[in-house]
């Protein structure tokens, strides 16, 4: 098995953004992720998946020279993409991982018409120096 993470981003769909929807549609849209999510734990695939909060709430941290937190508030990205979520999932193949990606890239929308979305499939390489005993 091998840990895939399935990055979504904010703005990388075409069609209006999410909080310009109908809200029958963001209900069908939810319904959507929870019985695909649903679906990947009983199949044992979902290892873990998370909303994030918005731009808004996001802080960039740097180090001054003396290695001090320097904190600004937002992201002020040269792209309009944010990282709005992932899901991990354990898969037997990276043909898998990509099939799932699928499925979510083509969540419903506005009208129920797919949404396309581009989702980033990444495997995960390994945990972090220290992190083993987590």
């Amino acid at each position: 098995m091998t840990r895939f993470v399935l990055l979504t981003k904010h703005g990388a769909a075409p069609g209006p953004p999410m909080d310009e929807w109908d809200p029958a549609d963001v209900e069908a849209h939810i319904a959507f992720l929870r019985a695909l999510n649903e679906e990947l734990i009983a199949n044992g695939e979902l290892v873990e998946a998370e909303v994030l909060a918005g731009p808004e709430d996001a802080r960039i941290v740097s180090c001054d020279a003396a290695g001090a937190p320097v904190v600004t508030d937002g992201p002020f990205p040269e792209s309009k993409e944010l990282l709005a979520g992932y899901q991990m999932v354990d898969v037997e193949s990276e043909e898998r991982a990509i099939a799932i990606a699928a499925r979510l890239a083509g969540a419903p929308g506005p009208g129920g018409t797919p949404i396309r979305q581009e989702i980033e499939v990444r495997r995960v390489m390994g945990r972090l120096p220290g992190a083993d005993d987590l």
